[in-house]
Parts: structure tokens; sequence; C-alpha cells
């Protein structure tokens, strides 16, 4: 896996969950997202507020955060953890240059305010096995993972 030596451009979605479904919030508000779960009938994939050309990075970030936050919702119900109302995933996805290369580079932030910071790990790594995005890139970009619980 290569380091990226200069980023060109980056993708922020942060994404938050409901009993309703998960609303995907991209940087500067460009992106907004209503998703749903396979089987969940509420909502169906609502766009508003997107500039005509979102960067594809932004764009793959928003999929990542609504998979991975959906995972996150099944590593605690396996765990039988509560998690906190303001649950958040925010990823950023970097597109870089290596030389003459590209690549992609991305950081995943769960945020689980007042979640004991050792349970709120455990099921962000939990996630991230589970999660079919973080599976795809996984050994094929640079990835950091983070937890926050404050």
């Amino acid at each position: 896996m290569s380091k990226i030596e200069k980023v060109l451009a980056t993708g922020k979605t942060h994404t938050t969950h409901s009993r309703s479904g998960s609303t995907s919030r991209g940087h500067n508000g460009s992106l907004d997202i209503e998703l749903s779960s396979p089987g969940n009938a509420t909502p169906a994939h609502v766009f508003s507020g997107v500039q005509p050309h979102p960067k594809a990075e932004q764009l793959f970030a928003g999929a990542w955060s609504a998979c991975y936050i959906a995972a996150v919702g099944l590593a605690a119900q396996q765990a039988k953890v509560t998690l906190p109302a303001d649950l958040a995933v925010d990823i950023e996805v970097d597109l870089g240059q290596t030389g003459a290369e590209y690549f992609l580079q991305a950081r995943l932030t769960l945020r689980a305010p007042g979640l004991d910071h050792g349970v709120a790990t455990e099921l962000a790594h939990k996630a991230d096995a589970i999660c079919p995005y973080s599976k795809a890139t996984r050994g094929n970009i640079d990835v950091a993972l983070n937890v926050i619980t404050e």
C-alpha cells in the first residue's frame, strides 16, 4: 500500500443514525441523503441539496458511512449494547498522488458520546469487520479508524 504524498481532493460526510433511517450530510452541506437498509421501508434514498457535481470521494464516503453505521448498529445489537441517540460516523476520503500514481486514503471516526471508550472501540472494530465497504478497502488503501466518546 502506497502512502499519498499530495492530497488533491477530499470528500467528507457526517452520518447520523435514527430509528427511521440514517442521514448523511456532506462537507459544507452539499450532500444530504436519507438512507435506508435492505428490508427497511423507511425512507427510500432521497437526495436534497446536492450540488450539480459532488466529488466522487464524497459520494464514496457517503455510501461507506451509511454501510458502516448500519454495521455499528448490528455489532451493538449482537453485543446487547444500547447506542447513544447522537451516534454518528464521520468519513473523509482523500484522492491523492504519489509521483505520477493516484491513490485513495480514508479516515473513519465513530462518535459515540457517553459510551464507554473500550466498548465503543470494540464496536468500531466489529463494524469494520462486518461492513462490505471496509472489507473492500482493507489492504487496498490506507484507512485510519478513530473512536470519540466525549
